[in-house]
């Protein structure tokens, strides 16, 4: 056998790791995610440089690299790998976008793994011990092309900072978050789950000019979206 590469980030000594046991997870997952379809090598590639482990609670570390979602406290969760995959080759399909807006920092896997690929990210947080333990993890691994911010209704994204080449949901849309489609950029896409919980769609919203074009894809099953109620509202 060949000597396993070990990613650059398993050495620092700050943040918690598996070493090589860590990058063998890792090549693993990436093999289960192309039995599943999942043929996007810069994807993969991804996947596999971004360590799971350190985005999850230490009592969920030994079932980092399953192929699931898993607990993240307040009642959110870290997308299951599939998704996070599924989801980052939408949004790079035709292309790679310069300018990303994500809602719903979570843990901030997701983030995480198009920063691997993309050069700007924004992801958006309503929870704030959510926030700030994904702005404390993006400092520890490097990645500093993520730009976290607290909001209590991401719906309303951050229009002061777009629009944005791609806009990615990570939680579930009772509907479709129109307030959002002023912020995507001519030629962009929105990728959102939408419906109820248990009966959920991932749509693909494109823009050309003033027209938008949607398309549903697979069933998926995300924690939901909140949005601030009118009366929470400040201004």
């Amino acid at each position: 056998m060949g000597a396993e590469t070990v990613n650059a980030h398993d050495k620092h000594p700050h943040v918690r790791g598996f070493g090589m046991a860590s990058a063998r997870s890792r090549a693993r997952l990436v093999e289960r995610l192309r039995g599943l379809g999942i043929d996007d090598e810069t994807v993969l590639a991804a996947i596999e440089k971004v360590q799971r482990h350190q985005f999850v609670d230490e009592a969920m570390t030994s079932r980092a690299y399953d192929d699931t979602a898993l607990p993240i406290g307040y009642g959110q969760t870290i997308s299951q790998p599939y998704i996070v995959a599924q989801m980052t080759s939408l949004l790079i399909a035709e292309g790679r976008p310069e300018n990303v807006l994500e809602i719903g920092t979570g843990s901030g896997y997701q983030a995480a793994v198009l920063a691997e690929i993309l050069p700007s990210i924004y992801t958006v947080e309503r929870i704030q011990p959510l926030y700030e333990r994904a702005r404390r993890r993006f400092a520890e691994l490097g990645y500093r092309n993520v730009r976290a911010r607290l909001a209590r209704d991401g719906v309303l994204g951050l229009p002061d900072y777009g629009p944005f080449d791609a806009i990615l949901v990570t939680a579930g849309a009772e509907r479709l978050p129109k307030a959002l489609y002023a912020q995507i950029a001519d030629g962009g896409r929105m990728i959102v789950p939408v419906g109820p919980s248990g009966d959920q769609r991932l749509m693909v919203i494109y823009r050309d000019g003033a027209n938008y074009r949607e398309q549903a894809l697979d069933a998926v099953s995300f924690v939901p979206l909140i949005e601030q109620r009118a009366d929470e509202r400040i201004g």
